[in-house]
C-alpha cells in the first residue's frame, strides 16, 4: 500500500487524501498496532478505528473530521491529537468530552488546538487567553486524569480549579430563531488587513497618514564595512 510506514508496533498512514481508514489496513495491522497516525488525510468518520482495540496513541491532525465525531471503545489509548480538524462548535464541546470520557478512560494527552472548539487567538482574533483558560477549566472538569491538555502540561493550580469552577465554565449555545438556524454561518477565519475599515474599499483613495518607530542598529552600514588600505 502506497503511503504506509510500518516500524515494530507503530503504523503510519499520512498525507494519503484517504476519506476512510482502508479496511485493509485494520485487517493487516488492527491487531498489534499501539500507534496509529493517519494525519493530514480527508478523514470525515473514524469507522474502521475499531478493528486497532489495542492503540495507545492516536494521531488525527489535518483531518476532516468535525463535531459528530464518533470513536471505538479504545481502552488503552492514553493519546488523542485532533489539531486542526473541523471541530466547529465550542458549544458541542460537552459531548465531545463526555463520548471521550467513555470510550478512551485512560486519555491522558489530549490536543485540540487549530479548532473552534479550542479558543484561543490562533483560531479568531476575539478569542484572547481568558476565554482559553476557562476552556481548560471546562475540560479538566470532564476529563481529571489529563496530564497535558494541547500543548501545556496540567498544573495542580488548574487542577484544583476544575474541581471548584470547572462545571460552571462550559459555553451555553444561545436560543435562536428558526431563521437564524437556517443562515449560513459566518467565516470562521475573517481575512486579516491592518488597513482601518473606512479605506478597504476599493472606490475609496484616501491618504492614511502614520506614525512609526524605527530602531536602527547599523550593522549594514558603510561606515561598518573593514576598508583596506589598497582600497584607499
Amino acid at each position: 500500500m502506497a503511503g504506509l510506514m510500518v516500524s515494530g508496533t507503530q503504523v503510519s498512514y499520512v498525507g494519503q487524501y484517504c476519506r476512510e481508514i482502508p479496511e485493509s489496513l485494520g485487517r493487516d495491522f488492527g491487531h498489534f498496532a499501539k500507534r496509529l497516525d493517519l494525519s493530514f488525510n480527508l478523514l470525515r468518520s473514524l469507522e474502521g478505528l475499531s478493528a486497532f482495540r489495542s492503540l495507545e496513541e492516536l494521531i488525527l491532525d489535518n483531518n476532516l473530521l468535525g463535531d459528530d465525531l464518533v470513536l471505538p471503545g479504545l481502552p488503552h489509548l492514553h493519546t488523542l491529537t485532533l489539531n486542526k480538524n473541523r471541530l466547529w462548535h465550542i458549544t458541542n464541546l460537552e459531548y465531545l468530552l463526555d463520548h471521550l470520557a467513555e470510550v478512551t478512560p485512560a486519555l491522558e494527552y489530549l490536543s485540540l488546538l487549530g479548532n473552534v472548539a479550542c479558543p484561543n487567538e490562533l483560531v479568531s482574533l476575539e478569542k484572547d487567553e481568558e476565554d482559553y483558560k476557562r476552556y481548560r477549566c471546562f475540560v479538566l472538569h470532564k476529563l481529571p486524569n489529563l496530564k497535558f491538555l494541547d500543548a501545556q502540561k496540567v498544573t495542580r493550580q488548574e487542577r484544583e480549579e476544575a474541581l471548584v469552577r470547572g462545571a460552571f465554565m462550559n459555553v451555553v449555545k444561545p436560543k435562536v430563531s428558526n431563521e437564524q438556524e437556517a443562515a449560513p454561518p459566518e467565516e470562521v477565519h475573517p481575512q486579516y488587513t491592518p488597513l482601518p475599515s473606512g479605506s478597504r474599499e476599493l472606490t475609496s483613495h484616501r491618504g492614511i497618514l502614520g506614525k512609526g518607530r524605527y530602531l536602527y542598529y547599523g550593522r549594514n552600514s558603510e561606515g561598518n564595512r573593514f576598508i583596506r588600505d589598497d582600497q584607499l
